[in-house]
């Protein structure tokens, strides 16, 4: 009798041992992908074609992890049976199961540094300007607006999500509105595929 319990409480102990090193493990998978990771970038000088305008900067991009739940559909057998004529029929039919499953998902978010120059502060057209077009993974395009009319340079910064690219347009103009000038659109920031 007694070495039965012994090798009962031995199963006992292995089998606790089976299922405790995957859940660890899987703990341990969990909060090593929870965490964030961030990335520092500069970018520019970008000048206006002028030579009069210049912007340069940094973007700063910070990944997190989330853990996001949805309902999805299964299609699973199920054994169906009943009785006929006094025999048991059986068969297997399809029937849809709705489960709640969970995935690991990640967004973006980034913040532009930026420092606008305006070497030439006094006339017509005396204001530098940056026009930043940013292009969302799922394409929608907005765009920031800044500009400086004035001797010394401007600091800003902006924030988002979801960015695939960020571009600078450098140019010249009054106080209302860009004008001429323009550098074309340079490269800030570009997502990683």
């Amino acid at each position: 009798m007694r070495f039965a319990t012994r090798i009962l409480i031995g199963v006992a102990a292995a089998t606790s041992v089976a299922i405790a090193a995957p859940a660890a493990a899987s703990a341990t998978t969990t909060t090593a992908a929870s965490a964030a990771s961030s990335s520092y970038d500069s970018w520019g000088s970008y000048h206006s074609s002028d030579g009069t305008a210049r912007a340069n900067g940094s973007v700063v991009v910070h990944q997190k992890k989330y853990k996001d739940g949805h309902w999805k559909t299964f299609w699973v057998k199920k054994k169906v049976c009943w009785e006929k004529n006094g025999d048991l029929k059986c068969k297997w039919v399809p029937k849809k199961v709705k489960k709640h499953v969970w995935e690991w998902k990640h967004i973006d978010t980034y913040t532009v540094h930026a420092n606008l120059h305006n070497k030439k502060w006094w006339g017509k057209n005396d204001c530098a300007w940056a026009t930043f077009k940013i292009v969302e993974h799922d394409g929608s395009t907005h765009f920031e607006r800044y500009k400086n009319c004035h001797k010394f340079p401007k600091h800003f910064s902006f924030s988002g999500k979801d960015a695939e690219h960020i571009s600078v347009n450098v140019s010249r103009g009054n106080e209302w509105s860009p004008k001429g000038w323009h550098s074309g659109w340079e490269s800030v920031y570009h997502a990683a595929s």
